[in-house]
């Protein structure tokens, strides 16, 4: 089997901030700095899908590759379906991963960890989520949850709905999805195909059209999560994280714990 496809869609019509993907993240704008993250993980050939030729343009300025899509898609999903198809013709690559472009606190291997769930030949969409710690975010509509059924392995569950309230009702852990789906590319093509369902339309969250159609979708447990950029807000927040003196406390307290461990 050949190495995955990664491929990150990207539009300039998002109507709550205009132009999200070229939003300037100190000095770079932030479809790059996603690219540049989902780089980082090695896991296989990357490229950006767009419709704009300015993303495009900015992202084949930094070194990557973009692919030029149609202007017709209603969601993600559709347009890297196309790219996929303008990438690989022939249909060589068995495995898709769609990486959301509007997350750029990503850590690389949260990439990684989303392929893993495909282990197991009987799923056919991966994703990830991670433990919710914020007990306000439980009700918070912008953070969509999984309800799980048991874990099949340690780190692992198959999820049996994704909803923005609070599911499952009770007490009890909650899990918050992460826009990262690996596809088995089979199973690409079928959802790309699929009606738009009820539930899907009443949540508004596509990966519900998979469920409802009988798709089995399992999910990998990972450490940290990554936010959408949906507003301006958003958008400082992004910014103040990835603060150039920030990064730089964090990645010395990092080389200063390692250095600690090998004394140790």
């Amino acid at each position: 089997m050949s190495d995955p496809l990664i491929i990150i869609p990207a539009r300039l019509g998002a109507t709550r901030l205009p132009n999200k993907p070229l939003a300037d993240i100190h000095g770079e704008p932030m479809i790059v700095r996603v690219w540049r993250r989902v780089t980082e993980a090695n896991a296989g050939a990357v490229y950006v899908a767009t419709d704009a030729p300015e993303i495009a343009d900015v992202v084949r300025r930094a070194g990557g590759e973009a692919v030029m899509t149609g202007a017709h898609h209603e969601s993600g999903s559709d347009r890297v379906c196309e790219a996929a198809n303008i990438v690989d013709p022939q249909g060589a690559v068995q495995i898709v991963v769609n990486v959301q472009g509007d997350m750029p606190t990503l850590q690389p291997d949260v990439v990684a960890a989303a392929l893993d769930p495909l282990s197991d030949p009987a799923v056919d969409i991966a994703t990830v989520a991670s433990p919710i710690t914020e007990p306000s975010e439980c009700l918070d509509p912008a953070v969509v949850k999984i309800v799980p059924s048991a874990f099949s392995r340690p780190g692992v569950f198959r999820a049996i709905y994704f909803s923005r309230g609070g599911a499952p009702y009770g007490p009890g852990a909650y899990y918050h999805h992460i826009g990262i789906y690996a596809f088995r590319r089979a199973a690409l093509h079928r959802f790309v195909n699929l009606p738009v369902s009820a539930l899907e339309r009443r949540e508004r969250l596509e990966q519900l059209r998979a469920l409802e159609a009988g798709m089995r979708i399992d999910v990998r447990l990972v450490e940290s999560t990554p936010f959408g950029v949906d507003v301006p807000a958003d958008l400082e927040r992004a910014r103040a994280i990835l603060a150039p003196a920030r990064r730089d406390l964090e990645e010395g307290l990092a080389m200063g714990v390692a250095i600690g461990a090998a004394i140790s």
